[in-house]
C-alpha cells in the first residue's frame, strides 16, 4: 500500500468473521497479532500501551483496549437491574464470564480507568494477542460461520485456560457505527440462544443440571423481556428477535443447534 511506513497486505476472504480471522492469523507475521475492527478509531499511543502490557507480563496472552464511547452503567441499564434483582447472574464484573449461567458480562459497564485489570474474555474489535498463543494452535471455531456472535468470547475463553487476559484502560479507542448497517434481527435472536449455549457447553461442559437450569432461566427471562418490548413499542425488530430466539430454543432442544444464515426476516 502506497504511503505507509510498513508493509501492508490486503486479503479478501469470505465465510464470516471467524473464518476471515483464521486466515489472517495464518498470514500474519511478527511478535504480536492485532484484531481491529474497521469501524474502530485508535488513539495514537494505542498499540504502544498494549505492547508494553504484554512485554511486561509474560503470563499475559492477550490484552484488549478500552472503547471510550461505549460505556454505560449497570444502574442505568434497566435489563441489568432486573438481572441483579432476580439474581439471574452470579457475576456482574465487566469482562468476566458467569461460568454458572453461561453469560458474558458486558465489558462496556467498566468505567474509565488506568492501568490493567484481569478479564475472562476479550472483544476482537480492539485487541492484541501474543503470537505464542496462536502458535499453540488457537483458532476461531469454524462453528461460528457468517454473522458473528460470541466467537470472540469463545476464542478468548479457550485462551484463558492457559494464559492471563487483561484490559488496558490507557489504550483507548472509539467504535463507530454505520448508519447504513442492516441487521437480521431474527438471525441475531437465533444465535443469542444457539451460540450462547454452544460456548457454554464447549467451555464448561459437560454441564450440570444446575448450570442448564440457570442458563435456560436466563434465556426465558430475556425472551419475555424482549417480547414485552415488542408489544409495548410495536417494533418489528423485537418481534423478529423473539421469533429467532424461539427457533434457537427449538434447535437446541432437538440437538440440531447448527449455524444458520438464512432465517429470513
Amino acid at each position: 500500500a502506497g504511503g505507509l511506513s510498513y508493509p501492508c497486505r490486503y486479503l479478501r476472504f469470505g465465510g464470516g468473521t471467524a473464518v476471515q480471522r483464521n486466515r489472517g492469523i495464518d498470514e500474519a507475521l511478527g511478535e504480536f497479532v492485532a484484531f481491529i475492527d474497521d469501524d474502530v478509531r485508535l488513539e495514537p499511543d494505542f498499540f504502544a500501551h498494549l505492547q508494553e502490557v504484554l512485554r511486561n507480563d509474560p503470563s499475559a496472552g492477550g490484552v484488549v483496549g478500552y472503547r471510550t464511547n461505549k460505556t454505560f452503567t449497570l444502574s442505568g441499564a434497566a435489563r441489568w437491574r432486573w438481572y441483579r434483582r432476580l439474581r439471574l447472574l452470579k457475576v456482574f464484573e465487566p469482562g468476566r464470564y458467569d461460568f454458572a449461567t453461561g453469560y458474558p458480562i458486558n465489558a462496556s459497564m467498566q468505567p474509565p480507568f488506568t492501568g490493567v485489570r484481569p478479564v475472562d474474555f476479550m472483544t476482537t474489535a480492539c485487541a492484541l494477542w501474543r503470537r505464542q498463543v496462536l502458535d499453540q494452535g488457537l483458532r476461531f471455531d469454524p462453528f461460528f460461520v457468517g454473522y458473528g456472535i460470541l466467537e470472540d468470547a469463545h476464542f478468548s475463553l479457550r485462551a484463558g485456560k492457559s494464559w492471563r487476559l487483561l484490559q488496558c484502560g490507557d489504550a483507548r479507542c472509539r467504535e463507530l457505527s454505520s448508519p447504513r448497517g442492516r441487521e437480521n434481527h431474527r438471525l441475531i435472536g437465533y444465535k443469542c440462544a444457539v451460540n450462547y449455549y454452544y460456548v457454554f457447553r464447549d467451555v464448561e461442559g459437560p454441564l450440570s443440571a444446575g448450570q442448564k437450569l440457570r442458563f435456560w432461566r436466563f434465556q426465558v427471562f430475556d425472551l419475555l423481556r424482549i417480547a414485552a418490548s415488542a408489544l409495548r413499542r410495536a417494533r418489528r425488530s423485537d418481534l423478529d428477535h423473539v421469533r429467532g430466539r424461539l427457533a434457537g430454543f427449538w434447535a437446541v432442544a432437538r440437538g440440531r443447534a447448527f449455524p444458520v444464515e438464512n432465517l429470513g426476516s
